[in-house]
């Protein structure tokens, strides 16, 4: 069989299923459009919340927070938005877009069509690999951009006033905010990882996609575990709110180095996984 698909005229490996066409598919379905309007959604349900209950004030309290910041700009409203979805929120487009990818072919009894077509499997997963992690970035990008943007819209556009004292020009904060996805993007790296390892390993999407939030969950909570001292430095968790480093006067890049560092390691040998696993799997749905 694969001497004649190889010696087919026109035949490429590397032509099969385009990245153009993956992601039409994928952006047809509808819990991509249903994620994308949630993210969308959150920065104005977030300023009907302020404009309910007013303008957070943590004097009460003694301490300033990132929050108590959020309606002094458009850029500390954005950062706000991030802070509050960082931690779960933008987790679950990440474990959605990688956790369904595969599972749900095999679970529509597609992915079996697929590779008889054929696409080679190492093509497949690069395939849908690529379009699951630009969905997630474009997940990354969304929210901010609308936060920002009706951020500005309701609080004005000024210095990101920051929770230490002090601020940020209003020059800098869109170079600062981006830094700020860019690490929340590759913090989420081990999701992703977990999504798209699991979903070459089941044929239930829904499996695939609440067990990497589910490990994400369970990584939290062993981060909270102060007994374990460093320890805890190995977890993708514990640097996950690094980002806050690149809101200061000066610039800190040694924790978002390091948390990058963990979250792409963890990430490269979930992605390796996935691939040994799918080329030795008897793909039979």
């Amino acid at each position: 069989m694969s001497t004649l698909v190889d010696s087919a005229p026109g035949y490429r490996a590397r032509h099969t299923l385009p990245l153009r066409v993956e992601a039409v598919r994928q952006l047809k379905r509808r819990r991509t459009l249903v994620m994308a309007g949630v993210l969308a959604a959150l920065p104005l349900v977030l300023i009907a919340a302020f404009a309910i209950g007013g303008t957070p004030d943590g004097r009460e309290s003694g301490r300033v927070t990132l929050i108590d910041t959020a309606t002094a700009s458009g850029a500390n409203f954005a950062a706000t938005c991030l802070f509050v979805s960082a931690g779960f929120l933008l987790v679950v487009p990440v474990a959605l877009f990688h956790g369904d990818t595969v599972a749900s072919e095999a679970n529509w009894s597609s992915l079996r069509y697929l590779l008889a077509a054929p696409v080679p499997r190492t093509r497949l997963l690069w395939s849908k690999l690529a379009v699951a992690l630009g969905f997630s970035a474009a997940a990354m990008v969304l929210l901010p951009l609308v936060a920002l943007a009706a951020g500005s819209a309701a609080y004005g556009w000024g210095p990101l006033k920051l929770p230490t004292g002090g601020s940020l020009a209003a020059g800098d904060t869109v170079s600062r905010l981006a830094l700020v996805v860019a690490f929340i993007f590759f913090s989420q790296l081990v999701t992703a990882g977990l999504a798209f390892w699991l979903s070459t390993k089941t044929d239930a999407p829904l499996g695939a996609v609440g067990g990497a939030v589910g490990l994400t969950i369970i990584g939290n909570v062993l981060d909270a575990v102060t007994a374990l001292g460093s320890w805890r430095d190995a977890l993708p968790a514990h640097w996950q709110f690094a980002w806050i480093d690149a809101l200061q006067p000066q610039l800190e890049w040694s924790g978002m180095v390091k948390g990058a560092a963990v979250s792409v390691t963890y990430a490269l040998v979930l992605f390796a996984l996935a691939f040994r696993n799918f080329s030795r799997k008897d793909i039979v749905s």
